[in-house]
Order: structure tokens, then sequence, then C-alpha cells
């Protein structure tokens, strides 16, 4: 897909951010054809570096965007980072607050000199008593009671992956483009001014246990974590196959329980009065579920797999992360983009999950290489102020 074809083309974003949830915003952003303008100090984003776990962080979420190295002590690279602003649409920020206005980059001062701009601030948390703590991502899972839900309470366990964080740069994307929307007046509506966006990690994931919150909300009843949870269907869960393989099978409707149970010859709990609804079914597991893994036990994966899918019952193998580049669905063509790192180095990486009339996104994607913009970046700036004034760009002394 051609840059020109995509919903964002000429919309510049200004990034000044770290590690996952501001650095997903902008990585969406530019995927939707903004143009991002990643701003780093001399020494660069200091993700650049991570190891372990952490060593996909940079190159992930910073594809597609462009590196600008300043140096806020330097008068001229100031003077850069305000003409930067001046002609940006958007600024995105993840520092603590009160951090950026030692460079006079506070929400305040932006306001003032350019009110125009949408500034997007991803925190630790919204305004209010806590607004002043940094956060991570599983720290709000054990504040936000999703540790608990996901494990138990007394062995909580996060999400295995930086959900918060992608979730939160998720919905950092989905405010700026409201905020965009509003300013060009859509609709014949006024038009409006810049806007002052505020992410909280934390009630990012609040929203995220907001189910189990109103649950209780409703009924007084504590929610049970997944481990233990009281299941809604008779048949939701892990068996084993005849070669050790495992796989997750739902059977989730009363078509499904019926063709399940005729499909692999255990039409003696369709024969059973005892058995009639999905609630005596759910109060029979311990005898139908010993049951059904006998009979599983004696199929292999394949087989099993293809007679599930003919059924059109959900079911899944138990994967890893490493075994998802040999799914034929995320090797379909465009399931998968090729995108290069900051050395050239090509590594693949899921496409956003989005179709856009009918074509993927993300495909060829560059990481920058630190500060490998700045030359051409300042001689676009000098170039749109000639244009504009007629004048050289002004320097300072």
């Amino acid at each position: 897909m051609s840059t020109q074809d995509l919903p964002l083309t000429g919309v510049r974003v200004v990034e000044m951010t770290h590690m996952v949830m501001g650095p997903t915003c902008g990585m969406v952003l530019a995927q939707l054809g903004a143009e991002v303008i990643k701003v780093e100090p001399p020494a660069g984003d200091k993700t650049r570096s991570l190891g372990g776990m952490g060593i996909s962080f940079f190159p992930l979420f910073n594809r597609g965007k462009r590196s600008v190295v300043l140096d806020f002590e330097k008068p001229e690279d100031r003077e850069t980072m305000d003409r930067l602003l001046a002609g940006a649409d958007v600024f995105l920020e993840n520092f603590r607050d009160g951090q950026l206005d030692k460079q006079g980059l506070g929400a305040d001062e932006l306001r003032r000199k350019y009110p125009d701009l949408i500034v997007c601030g991803h925190k630790g948390f919204l305004s209010g008593p806590y607004e002043h703590r940094p956060a991570l991502d599983e720290v709000v899972q054990m504040m936000s009671g999703l540790a608990a839900m996901t494990g138990t309470v007394a062995k909580p366990q996060r999400v295995g992956s930086s959900a918060n964080d992608i979730m939160g740069g998720m919905f950092g994307v989905i405010s700026i483009l409201a905020a965009l929307y509003q300013k060009r007046g859509a609709k014949g509506a006024n038009v409006a001014k810049g806007a002052d966006i505020r992410i909280g990690l934390f009630e990012n994931c609040l929203f995220l246990v907001a189910q189990h919150m109103v649950e209780y909300e409703m009924t007084g009843n504590k929610p049970r974590s997944m481990p233990e949870r009281e299941h809604a269907w008779p048949i939701y869960d892990i068996f084993e196959t005849e070669g050790g393989e495992r796989i997750f099978i739902g059977v989730v409707t009363e078509g499904h329980w019926q063709s399940f149970c005729r499909e692999f010859g255990m039409t003696e709990f369709l024969d059973d009065p005892a058995l009639r609804t999905t609630t005596d079914r759910i109060l029979a597991r311990s005898r139908i579920i010993p049951r059904a893994a006998e009979v599983i036990k004696t199929w292999n994966s394949a087989e099993l797999s293809a007679r599930l899918d003919r059924l059109n019952i959900c079911f899944s193998p138990i994967n890893r992360p490493e075994d998802l580049f040999s799914d034929p669905h995320v090797l379909r063509p465009g399931g998968l983009v090729n995108n290069f790192n900051a050395d050239g180095a090509p590594f693949r990486v899921p496409a956003l999950p989005i179709e856009w009339n009918g074509t993927n996104i993300g495909e060829g994607l560059k990481v920058p290489a630190l500060g490998a913009d700045t030359a051409s970046v300042r001689a676009e700036l000098d170039e749109q102020e000639f244009s504009s004034t007629g004048k050289p760009a002004a320097r300072l002394a």
C-alpha cells in the first residue's frame, strides 16, 4: 500500500517517549500514515540498548519513525524543537509530571505557545491522589486486581505480555484520532483548537478488570480468579491427545454439545435425562470431563483438529510464541510483514491487526538509527520557513 493511500498522511507527530506505552502510540500512528519524528537525547532512547526480554522493545515499537537527536542544553537544538512543535499536529510524551517543565515543554507552556497542538501524555495514573507516582505494567496489574484474576489471590500472576502498555498506547491513538476529527471541523462542527490528553496506565488496567468489578457490584459476590473460576460451559478445558500434544476445546452451544457427543461416541450423555440443560451438564462436569479426556486421548492432534474444525467447534493447540512462525494463518500473505532493524537486519512481525481496504499494513518499515534524520529534518524546516516567508531561516547566534 502506498503511503499516500494511508489515512493519516500529512499528519506530523513529534514524539518524546520511551519504553512501551508512548512508543506504541507513535508506532500505530506511523503505520496509519502519520510522519512520526522521534526526538532522542544524544545518548539515545535507553530502550535501544535493552537485552533479555526487552531486546525487542525498541525495534518493535519504533518502526516507521524518523530519529532526530537534540540536546536541550544547546540553544540551537531548543530552537529546532520549537520549530518542530510549531509545525506539528501532535506531541507525544510519557515523562513524569514536571519533568518536561524544565525544558519549557510542560503542558501549560505548550498550550500557550502552540494553541492548536494536540498534546498526548502517557502517564502512570490519571489526575488524582496517585498522579505523582511512576508506574509499570506489572505494578498496575497488581494494583487493579488483574494479576489476582490471572493467577490467584495467593499467587498473583501478571499477563504474559506488555498488554497494558500496548493497550494504553492504543487509547492514546483513539484519543488523538478523536482530537484530529474535532480539530478539523468534522460534519460542519466549529473548528476546535488543540487538545490536552492524558492516558493513565492504571486506569487502562481498570478498564480491563471492569467486568469483574461490575460483577461484584451487581451480585455482591467476590469474582473468582481464572484458575479457580466456576465454569460456564460443560466442556471448556485443556486435554491431552494421543501423541501427548495438548489442545483446548470449548463446547459452548447446544448444537456444539449435540455434535461433539455424536462425533466422538459419547451418545450416552445425549440419552441421559439428567443432562438435558447446560446447567445440568455444568453440575455434572466431574463425570463428563474424565470421559471426554479418555476419548480425546485416543485421537491424534491433526485428525482431532480437522474434526473439530468441520464441526465449527472452538479449539486451539497450546502454542508458544515461537510456534506462531509456522502457523498457516499467521503465514498467510500479509499476516507477517518484513521490517528492518536500525542495522539493516530483517525481522518478521505480525502486521497491524486490521485490513485497510483489504490490504495489510506495515510492510517494509524501518527502525531508525540514532539521529539518522536530524540533518534532513532540519533542512526540511529551513525549506518550509523559506517557502512561507521568502527569507532564509533565522538562526540563533
